[in-house]
């Protein structure tokens, strides 16, 4: 009997010292699963949220090729499409877009129809007020064209002359030499090389080209815009060329809403990674032709 006992108190003992092993594995695994929900807690709202639907919403602009825009078999295609669809990977996500209007997107009332724009939005203090911007991605370049016959042969030769400018943005505010670089966030360097006699202003681009194209000074001497618009319009065949190196780059940025720095250092690693490899500068060749990934 007694050595019954000894035997039924060592085995009690045994099977106490498995228990405590296995509540003590168990207790780990919590503690493990624990950390880890917490992790994902702390990743902020707009990340969580993505991360739960396996899904990053994307805002692009509905009609800014080659940037975005529907192609011929109406799919949503170009370079912030692309962006936008690599940044997701690197999340660990898929992606799916929406196509805003401008002064929805830069109002900032998302309401969670999206989580990030891509979209070349110039990043300026205002704007700052109600947005985050993780990276930059692009710069764009601001150049001046003048007719085909015109005699002008360098950028100083519009000093005194009649200039054509779309009635905002950076390019009026170069021609008016009042760039406020404490208004616009990461503008690289610049010179003024010119003031022009005369700055006519237009609401669109096309007007200024159209008053251009239809000869040397008669109603313009020259038009300063943005680059991708004044060469798409030299491919199209308008009789214009451009006149020198871009005069000033605007920076472009990814935007977010404030409040989740983990969703922002995802993208800033993102698109760091991108041009890191080569991929950001490989995209801008396919649907530019050029490099719009630095500015130079």
């Amino acid at each position: 009997m007694k050595r019954k006992s000894v035997g039924a108190k060592t085995i009690i003992k045994e099977g106490n010292s498995a228990m405590r092993t296995v509540l003590g594995k168990l207790a780990i695994a919590a503690s493990v699963a624990a950390m880890s929900l917490a992790s994902s807690a702390n990743a902020g709202e707009v990340l969580n949220r993505a991360l739960a639907s396996k899904t990053l919403t994307v805002a692009v602009s509905p009609n800014y090729p080659p940037s975005s825009f529907l192609n011929d078999k109406g799919e949503l295609v170009g370079f912030d499409v692309d962006v936008g669809k690599l940044i997701a990977e690197h999340i660990g996500v898929g992606v799916k877009y929406q196509t805003p209007a401008w002064d929805i997107i830069t109002s900032g009332k998302w309401q969670g129809r999206w989580d990030v724009v891509v979209a070349a939005m110039a990043p300026t203090k205002e704007r700052a007020k109600i947005f985050s911007f993780p990276a930059i991605y692009q710069y764009g370049g601001y150049i001046a064209a003048v007719h085909k016959d015109s005699k002008n042969t360098k950028i100083e030769d519009l000093n005194g002359k009649r200039v054509g400018v779309l009635a905002s943005g950076m390019g009026y505010h170069y021609l008016n030499q009042d760039i406020k670089k404490d208004e616009f966030i990461g503008v690289p360097s610049f010179e003024y090389k010119f003031k022009p006699g005369e700055i006519k202003t237009y609401d669109q681009s096309n007007n200024a080209l159209d008053d251009l194209r239809i000869g040397d000074g008669k109603r313009l001497d020259a038009f300063v815009g943005d680059d991708t618009v004044i060469l798409d319009a030299i491919k199209a065949g308008y009789p214009i060329r451009q006149l020198g190196d871009a005069l000033v780059y605007g920076p472009a940025v990814i935007a977010t809403l404030p409040g989740d720095a983990e969703l922002d250092n995802k993208i800033a690693d993102a698109v760091k990674g991108l041009k890191e490899s080569g991929k950001l500068s490989e995209l801008s060749m396919k649907w530019f032709g050029r490099d719009v990934t630095t500015a130079k």
